[in-house]
């Protein structure tokens, strides 16, 4: 790793991506002609890792791929973006995971995730990088993974003062108590819906989501709301972080940047009003670009948005 920034250890998916561009996304029954479509590298994890490394942090990776063709590209792809990939493992009999991604005119998307070898990232894989946890600055971690291993990540980290971040995507059927006894969460407006369960479109309803979850032990809630900025809520106050207007192409990887981002900087500045503005501007540069780690824009790009703002 060539970065001289902070120890960001990410533990999450491995995917490769098939993209689908059409026009609107279909309905249910319905077929389409789509326009395009392309296969490239992605999964949740691996674009928080690109999108913390390109933020100037020193990532490490835990995660898994499979024994098929597409996992060589996979670790590739992940050294390339200058990623530590000593814990990306090899599972035999399996495929690495898939996700495959409708994009629509306006830039939404409609995603379909098979685990594959996500599924077998195992609590073991975590203690056996225990002391890589023990010394990062940030854990970032996300839900397309097996939940225990989370919870197990999260324990490791916290008992030993490292803060953890979780982007609770996908929305879990059963939210565990102890994947909110963390640093900061960080749901969309339908993650959150679904931890509440019931609408959160307001912004009274956003802020009442936010304070809900932080009843539930997370320190600080950042719910993303995509054109509209992010709700931050540290326990005594919500505050409405702006976003930065861009004209909306693709908002596949607009999360992932957000929270690579924000984990980079809250880890340097320790601001986390700040991290989070700073995260607005990796996701909007994120959202009007096609792709998802193709998508991911670099240090100078996000501070260069970022500044223009203030």
């Amino acid at each position: 790793m060539t970065n001289s920034g902070p120890k960001i250890m990410v533990i999450g998916s491995i995917n490769r991506d098939l993209v689908v561009r059409c026009h609107t996304l279909p309905a249910p029954g319905q077929t389409l002609l789509a326009e395009s479509s392309t296969e490239i590298c992605g999964g949740k994890g691996a674009n928080q890792a690109v999108a913390a490394a390109r933020a100037g942090g020193q990532v490490r990776m835990i995660g898994r791929v499979g024994d098929d063709a597409f996992a060589d590209r996979l670790v590739a792809n992940l050294e390339q973006a200058q990623i530590e990939s000593n814990h990306v493992l090899r599972t035999d009999g399996c495929a690495s995971g898939l996700a495959v991604v409708a994009v629509d005119d306006s830039g939404q998307n409609s995603i379909m995730v098979v685990p594959g070898s996500n599924g077998q990232v195992s609590v073991a894989d975590i203690e056996n990088a225990r002391l890589a946890i023990e010394s990062s600055s940030v854990v970032l971690l996300q839900l397309e993974i097996p939940l225990d291993t989370v919870v197990a990540a999260i324990g490791m980290a916290r008992s030993a003062g490292v803060p953890v971040i979780v982007d609770p995507a996908p929305a879990p059927d059963e939210w565990l108590d102890q994947l909110f006894h963390v640093d900061l969460l960080c749901p969309n407006e339908s993650e959150a819906a679904a931890f509440v369960g019931g609408p959160v479109e307001t912004l009274k309803q956003v802020e009442s989501a936010a304070r809900a979850i932080h009843e539930k032990g997370a320190v600080n809630v950042a719910i993303t709301l995509g054109d509209r900025g992010t709700l931050l809520f540290d326990g005594n106050q919500t505050q409405l972080v702006e976003p930065f207007p861009v004209h909306a192409v693709d908002s596949t990887a607009a999360g992932d940047a957000f929270a690579g981002a924000v984990a980079v900087y809250w880890a340097e500045h320790s601001n986390l009003v700040d991290a989070v503005r700073y995260g607005n501007a990796a996701g909007a540069l994120s959202a009007s670009r096609e792709g998802a780690q193709p998508s991911i824009a670099q240090r100078d790009e996000i501070e260069k948005l970022w500044r223009s703002a203030k």
